[in-house]
């Protein structure tokens, strides 16, 4: 008997001054719950995951945000992070919630879709703990009602029960009991486009666009090399060796050095590379996130003097492989905005069916060694073969996830080389049933 995974939807929806939650098993409409996200707690979630990102908080300098979040921030130890991981799991997801998705752990792994609201965008839902402790009730209610002002409503101060965390919660993360996907936008979803079957490109050489040179940019400058000196002896270097000599690949090189830091990899480049059917992309490099409040000028940063945006990428109608990975500053951020038509959504439009992101920017191996706990290990080039590797097979959705659950379980036993700064910033979109 074939045994069909489960899935679910955990959908958000602001209302007012308050964040509606659901969580339904999809053809089972007896299995939902509803819950609310009251606005003082929403925030003081957001609050929790704002310190331990890479990113400038008020008054912070990009270097300031990424010495934070390597060094004192929560990511930065085993214990921090898991009680920013429990904390979440509290604020976010009601009891009656983590008890269906307890109940629906199954085998095959149930898959779970998520529809955040925009200030939600950025929350790493596969690292959330399940809590066995919550705060005391009528305690919450007082920090909840405390919360709001005259100006508004304010973060709650949460009375956490006291102890240690692992008295908190049992350790298991969400993407141990499901697999973590990404809804697209029904907008997206429903609107014409061309997509391409896995199985109809699979054999066709991938497109490898890697750290191209951004022009009239030092190195070491805000839009410099993310991946340092190209150099034979790397662990990327050897890892698109090894896949040079198994397959040919695009853009046709003799030598996988030659990959990195190209100065020909400009918009004209990619549209006649992307021309060739390649079976996937994997783009490594700089992407900036839209700052005019519209998703649509988030941008790749190629080899011109002008980004190429998510609105050149519609405009233009570039025909995509049906799997692209961009491990970019935030190129997942399409839900951070009203109208989520942002990388990812003009990627789908394009024919991908399955794009694998980031939630916020990833730091280069020079700051990981600089700032980081461990002065040893790469956790950039492990999360780009990583996602690499996942590309290649059937369900590259899972395999990220799976990817996620291994690195997850190494930090949890004590690995500093294994930071969730990196594995906890994977997220999969998915369309037309790419798992």
């Amino acid at each position: 008997m074939v045994h069909v995974a489960l899935t679910l939807v955990l959908r958000f929806a602001d209302v007012g001054i308050a964040t509606y939650g659901s969580l339904r098993v999809v053809g089972q409409p007896e299995h939902t719950v509803t819950w609310v996200v009251e606005e003082p707690l929403l925030l003081a979630a957001l609050d929790e995951l704002d310190g331990a990102l890479p990113e400038p908080m008020a008054g912070e300098s990009p270097i300031d945000a990424l010495a934070r979040a390597l060094s004192t921030g929560p990511f930065a130890s085993q214990a921090t992070e898991l009680t920013l991981a429990y904390r979440l799991g509290v604020l976010l997801l009601s009891e009656a919630a983590w008890k269906l998705l307890i109940e629906s752990v199954a085998t095959p792994r149930a898959v779970l879709f998520v529809s955040p609201t925009s200030r939600l965008a950025r929350v790493p839902w596969g690292l959330l703990a399940v809590p066995t402790a919550r705060p005391v009730p009528e305690e919450l209610v007082r920090a909840r009602v405390a919360a709001i002002t005259q100006e508004g409503p304010t973060p709650a101060r949460i009375p956490w029960p006291t102890g240690d965390v692992d008295t908190l919660t049992e350790g298991r993360r969400l993407m141990e009991l499901v697999d973590v996907l990404m809804a697209v936008p029904a907008n997206i979803v429903n609107a014409p486009r061309a997509a391409v079957e896995w199985s109809e490109r699979s054999d066709r050489p991938p497109l490898l666009v890697l750290d191209p040179r951004v022009p009239n940019q030092r190195p070491d400058s805000t839009l410099g090399s993310v991946l340092g000196r190209p150099d034979p002896d790397t662990l990327l270097a050897k890892h698109f060796g090894r896949l040079l000599a198994r397959t040919s690949v695009r853009p046709a090189v003799e030598d996988s050095v030659e990959l990195f830091r190209r100065r020909d990899a400009d918009w004209s480049w990619l549209a006649a590379m992307l021309a060739d059917a390649p079976s996937r992309m994997l783009f490594v490099g700089h992407a900036t996130a839209a700052d005019s409040g519209r998703a649509d000028q988030a941008a790749l940063h190629l080899a011109d003097e002008r980004p190429l945006t998510a609105s050149d990428l519609m405009s233009l109608q570039l025909t995509v492989p049906p799997r692209v990975a961009l491990l970019a500053c935030a190129s997942g951020g399409d839900y951070r905005f009203d109208e989520a038509t942002g990388l990812v959504a003009a990627l789908v439009l394009g024919g991908a069916q399955l794009v694998t992101a980031t939630l916020w920017s990833l730091p280069t191996t020079a700051g990981y060694r600089q700032f980081g706990r461990s002065q040893v290990g790469d956790p950039m080039a492990d999360a780009i073969i990583a996602v690499d590797d996942a590309h290649q097979v059937s369900a590259a959705g899972r395999a990220v996830n799976a990817w996620q659950r291994a690195q997850m379980r190494r930090w949890r036993d004590g690995d500093e080389t294994a930071s969730p700064i990196y594995w906890a910033a994977l997220v999969t979109f998915t369309v037309d049933g790419a798992r």
